[in-house]
């Protein structure tokens, strides 16, 4: 077979919807079948105690994750159900491999594999992050993106004032990758995603605001939820968004570098803010000043955004934190300890962002704090940040998303919300009120 034919063919393989698209509903129906099957059997005392048993197996498991707190956040009423109810089929697969025919335990084990592959792409469906088989597995499928190479003298005073929009302007912006060399850091990461906004893509566009973008862990460098979010801003601003880079913080999406350069995963904090700034820089048509800089994330890339935004101030003066880990190794504090601090709990607590916020004073720094309302494990966290930031001197706007977990809408939320704050500030609308 043509390698042409067979990489198209794994792109599109890769590119699958597995949110909303067919192949949910067609393992689902499959996954339906075989509940049916195997839960009808002759209705002894028996098989009905081990279907009432199969069931409660799925209650137990609720009753773990959600009172103990199994997973240290909230994926949402939605995805816990799906563990409920993907533990009770297994379960009751699993009951149907005793005193039953061959052909029954064959339809049992297989039933095993589709339970847990439809629980599972449940689940991710409700979390919504990874829309795609290339980005659950962690496989880039944006194609690389030309870099428009007119533009045109930035005029002095707000661009909003001074923008014209030409009759020629794309309704939304576009999306796509790029590849960005890690010449000073040596630092491993997967393409980035770029996104230009409509105004970028017009002939003598103007010099634009920079978002660099960082995403949670696991995750993608995806930038399909800010172009989303930025494509609607623009629309109602005559074109006009930032530029945006959605960086990889993470290289491995199962490794957590902590945005930090350590010997251990590499040098993440060099690459965000030297190899990607200076990429930024020299191919991307952006204001070279930094009050027009943001860095954003989302978990643990708001972790790493508030972390960035208080040791380089004079790269970032914006920072948006969407449901960001209070710091860096949070949730396995012990293990990064001992792993990445070597037991030294001092070199440790020196990066926390609370304490880098502590050490200095920003006097033109704006941050945005958002979390999902129901997100008990991270509002205590994003509420004190937001209170050591505002002590620390930056203008700090604190909001919570209704109803939001620590999945969608928290993130998409949270990125509408940032903007809503950032848009006046970037010289791209009027100042509210």
């Amino acid at each position: 077979m043509d390698g042409t034919l067979i990489n198209d063919l794994s792109t599109s393989l890769l590119r699958i919807n597995i949110v909303t698209g067919p192949l949910l509903y067609v393992v689902f129906g499959l996954a339906g079948v075989q509940v049916l099957y195997l839960l009808f059997r002759a209705p002894t005392r028996a098989w009905i105690l081990t279907v009432v048993l199969a069931g409660a197996a799925g209650v137990i498991w609720f009753v773990v994750v959600t009172v103990v707190d199994a997973f240290g956040m909230s994926p949402g009423l939605v995805a816990f159900l799906w563990f409920a109810a993907t533990c009770s089929a297994v379960a009751l697969a699993l009951a149907n491999l005793w005193r039953s025919r061959r052909r029954r335990k064959i339809v049992a084990a297989a039933s095993v594999v589709v339970f847990l592959l439809s629980g599972s792409l449940a689940i991710n469906a409700s979390f919504g992050i990874n829309r795609t088989l290339g980005s659950l597995f962690g496989v880039t499928t944006e194609a690389a993106i030309a870099l428009p190479t007119t533009s045109t003298a930035t005029k002095p005073g707000p661009l909003y004032q001074n923008w014209v929009a030409p009759t020629d302007l794309p309704a939304q912006g576009t999306t796509g990758s790029q590849v960005i060399p890690n010449t000073i850091s040596g630092f491993t990461s997967r393409p980035a995603g770029i996104y230009l906004p409509p105004a970028a893509l017009v002939a003598n566009a103007p010099a634009l605001p920079l978002v660099i973008l960082l995403m949670g862990q696991p995750g993608n460098p995806d930038p399909s939820f800010i172009a989303a979010t930025l494509d609607r801003d623009a629309a109602a601003h005559a074109g006009l968004a930032p530029i945006v880079i959605v960086a990889d913080q993470l290289g491995d999406p199962a490794s957590d570098p902590l945005c930090l350069d350590t010997p251990n995963y590499g040098n993440a904090e060099t690459f965000i803010t030297q190899d990607v700034v200076n990429w930024a820089r020299a191919n991307l048509n952006i204001i070279n000043d930094p009050r027009y800089w943001t860095i954003a994330g989302y978990s643990n890339g708001g972790q790493c955004a508030i972390s960035l935004a208080a040791k380089h101030p004079d790269l970032f003066s914006n920072v948006v934190d969407i449901s960001g880990e209070e710091f860096a190794g949070s949730e396995i504090q012990a293990a990064t300890l001992a792993d990445v601090f070597h037991g030294d709990q001092a070199a440790y607590d020196a990066i926390k962002p609370l304490n880098l916020l502590a050490a200095r004073k920003f006097t033109d720094t704006v941050a945005v704090f958002t979390v999902g309302s129901n997100d008990t494990g991270f509002i205590p966290g994003q509420k004190r940040m937001a209170a050591a930031a505002t002590a620390a001197g930056m203008t700090v706007t604190y909001w919570e998303s209704p109803n939001g977990g620590h999945v969608l809408p928290a993130l998409t939320d949270g990125l509408d919300e940032a903007f809503v704050v950032l848009y006046p500030r970037l010289k791209l609308a009027p100042k509210i009120g």
